[in-house]
């Protein structure tokens, strides 16, 4: 116990720097994961790093499934509005993007740099991964924990689809699906990987790309965005259903591809296919290819809500995340396939070899081959993205 504080005032406020501490506060707490649940092998995951905390730290994993971030981060402004400002029901939430910006923006967030006075933050790669340290253009200032990173990458299956006639970029998709209608098509924004394609897209044909990197002017909103939705303008009528109805979300798209429906199909995952494949949802004939100009590029996060319960075990769980352990279990392609925020250089010889001995599989593209990484908009432009695709497209049926 540290002098001058009590036992429900540390629960109330951990220090992550003080680690032996919150270890001990964290035994016999339960931790609400709020993370999309949305995937089978994903699921698994949680599933098993919560039996390795409780295991080794007493502490007890509850995966709250959500098909949207955005519905925990509502939760945690309602109880703030409600003058719940402690015993909140989200203790951590898979975050990153528009939903940590909102969260910060309203002072949702677990105060402080709880992120960096990790242990285990001495092995993330800060170095190579500059995405760790900003998000979405929005500096973490430590109030989030990387998870994974994350590269837009496209799929195909070669038993069908000529490789030397894969698409370079996004005007050689649209002339791709012009020759090939029907064959192609995206999520239903505002699903994550729908408005990642309109993104990229726009990463692509804006005149500036660096009007991208600043919150929205709405004066200018609509010469700016003008050749992305020219581009959707044409796309729509070739695409599945000539645009008439959207696949749900990834894994929707993936079986259509699986089913022949589709011949290119994207991912934010570059170990996707091969996951997949190991999995049994795809064929052992998919491969993945990306645009020699860049893709999106971003990593992925948890965070702590200020008014979470479970602080202390919030705080080891996401530890965990970044456990060599953890991360090389992620990476495995029979597992996830997720790649790693660490940097397996700082890794002691026997973690180290846990990486090496990873077969990241016959459809993962090496990290030479991946292309360029382009960075993610600011998060002012997703919701006006998704507003104005409504607005034109509709709803579909």
């Amino acid at each position: 116990m540290i002098a001058g504080l009590t036992t429900s005032a540390l629960a109330e406020d951990p220090d992550p720097a003080k680690w032996d501490t919150v270890v001990e506060q964290a035994r016999g707490q339960k931790v609400y994961f709020n993370a999309w649940g949305g995937s089978e092998s994903i699921n698994a995951y949680i599933e098993w790093a919560g039996s390795r905390i409780m295991e080794n730290y007493g502490v007890e994993l509850v995966h709250v499934k959500l098909d949207d971030t955005a519905n925990a981060v509502a939760k945690v402004v309602a109880e703030k509005a409600a003058g719940r400002n402690d015993a909140g029901t989200v203790d951590l939430i898979w975050i990153n993007g528009e939903n940590f910006a909102s969260m910060k923006r309203q002072s949702l967030l677990l105060a402080g740099e709880w992120a960096t006075k990790l242990p285990n933050w001495q092995y993330v790669d800060i170095e190579n991964k500059p995405t760790i340290l900003t998000d979405f253009t929005i500096p973490t200032d430590g109030q989030e924990s990387p998870w994974g990173m994350a590269k837009l990458v496209f799929f195909y299956d070669g038993a069908r689809t000529d490789a030397g006639t894969l698409p370079q970029s996004a005007d050689g998709l649209l002339e791709w699906a012009k020759a090939n209608p029907g064959r192609f098509s995206y999520p239903q924004p505002p699903d994550f990987i729908g408005s990642s394609f309109l993104k990229q897209v726009l990463s692509e044909k804006v005149v500036d790309r660096s009007v991208l990197l600043k919150p929205v002017v709405e004066e200018e909103f609509d010469a700016v965005t003008k050749p992305l939705f020219d581009y959707l303008d044409q796309l729509h009528p070739v695409m599945w259903r000539s645009g008439g109805a959207y696949p749900q979300n990834y894994p929707a798209m993936r079986q259509l591809l699986a089913d022949s429906e589709l011949d290119i199909i994207f991912a934010f995952n570059p170990a996707e296919a091969s996951s997949a494949i190991a999995n049994g949802e795809l064929p052992d004939t998919v491969r993945s290819f990306t645009f020699p100009g860049g893709t999106l590029s971003n990593t992925h996060f948890v965070a702590i809500p200020y008014n979470a319960a479970a602080k202390a075990g919030a705080l080891v769980l996401a530890n965990f995340l970044i456990s060599p352990e953890a991360q090389a279990h992620k990476q495995d392609p029979q597992v996830w396939g997720d790649p790693t925020v660490l940097n397996v250089g700082k890794l002691d010889a026997e973690d180290k070899a846990k990486f090496d001995a990873l077969d990241l599989g016959i459809a993962t593209l090496a990290p030479e081959d991946l292309g360029p990484a382009l960075d993610e908009p600011h998060p002012t432009w997703l919701d006006r993205l998704e507003t104005e695709w409504k607005r034109r497209y509709g709803v579909a049926n």
